[in-house]
């Protein structure tokens, strides 16, 4: 039985990750950097760590002929930059060093669709790379220095394979994600208005079978955008479907983009007098004026990917807040 590592099983992807690996008959080590509070799938052994210590990762790689590294510091807080970097930059290479000190035969890295080049007049792919100039915010920048570190590694020879998953939605989201927090937003009617945006969407089951498609079938040193390709929709397209699912009413008043960014400087003036995190991040509100549409097509041909139906996502996600609220 191959025995893998999956950094961030813990998380929303990472525990579907490690749920789906346990089905297709892997043995799962789970790092936790508090294995106190984290209750693993049953089968799944867990062992504890921080990323940020290179003696911990040699210690969990050890025995494992594979690894998974989804762990991440993912925030809009602009004050948890310093945090950021320690994670997603030097946490990334620790993982990645530990990984190949212990001779492991394949490494599957999660990168960010943030990393990609949008633009307006086509759908993005795995060769539209988005450049330095590009990364606003420190969340963006950690992994966009994380994943040219990669890049370096597989120039010589180590046996990487980014995946880089698009909007995921489904059950377990509790945190939640960006994603998460419109189906949870709009069950809880906070959503007076919309912007226009667009993303594209995908069943987070999907992006674990990803994950681990990769691992199995991935070309090293290739880059896979793990989204649908019927996924991409406007953020009123996407608000219509709750809307039908839910019975509650989508809003009607479209935000532009400046009144977006003058509230979200607003709130990080706010934020920075009181001491806590701005309620509307001026990331956030940048990102908004993107539309994030992607060609998946590569991850379905090369490597299998599932695609559930993109209605099926919205309603699996519904229904888990609806428990779960």
């Amino acid at each position: 039985m191959r025995r893998i590592l999956v950094t961030g099983a813990s998380g929303f992807i990472g525990s579907h990750v490690a749920a789906a690996a346990l089905r297709r008959g892997y043995e799962v080590v789970a790092l936790a950097r508090r294995p106190d509070t984290y209750q693993p799938p049953q089968g799944v052994h867990t062992v504890g760590g921080d990323v940020r210590d290179p003696g911990a990762m040699r210690a969990a790689v050890r025995g494992c002929h594979a690894v998974v590294h989804l762990a991440a510091l993912c925030t809009f807080d602009a004050a948890q930059a310093a945090r950021m970097h320690e994670v997603n930059v030097v946490g990334t290479a620790n993982v990645l060093q530990a990984a190949l000190a212990e001779g492991v035969d394949r490494i599957v890295y999660t990168g960010t669709v943030g990393g990609t080049a949008f633009s307006r007049e086509r759908l993005a792919t795995e060769d539209d790379l988005a450049g330095p100039e590009a990364m606003r915010g420190p969340y963006k920048r950690s992994k966009f220095a994380a994943e040219c570190a990669v890049r370096a590694l597989v120039r010589d020879g180590a046996p990487i394979v980014t995946v880089c998953p698009t909007a995921p939605l489904g059950p377990g989201d509790a945190r939640p994600t960006p994603t998460g927090a419109i189906v949870r937003d709009f069950l809880r009617r906070r959503m007076p208005a919309y912007v226009d945006t667009g993303l594209n969407f995908v069943h987070v089951a999907d992006v674990a079978e990803g994950h681990l498609l990769a691992l199995e079938r991935g070309e090293p040193g290739d880059r896979y955008l793990l989204g649908n390709t019927a996924g991409n929709l406007t953020l009123s397209e996407a608000l219509g479907i709750l809307s039908e699912l839910t019975g509650i009413p989508a809003p009607r008043v479209r935000l532009p983009h400046g009144a977006l960014l003058a509230a979200a400087w607003a709130s990080e003036a706010a934020g920075r007098m009181l001491g806590c995190p701005p309620p509307l991040p001026l990331e956030a509100a940048r990102m908004a004026a993107t539309r994030m549409w992607v060609d998946p097509s590569r991850s379905v041909r090369a490597l299998g990917m599932p695609q559930t139906p993109v209605r099926r996502a919205f309603q699996d996600a519904v229904e888990w807040y609806t428990a779960h609220p």
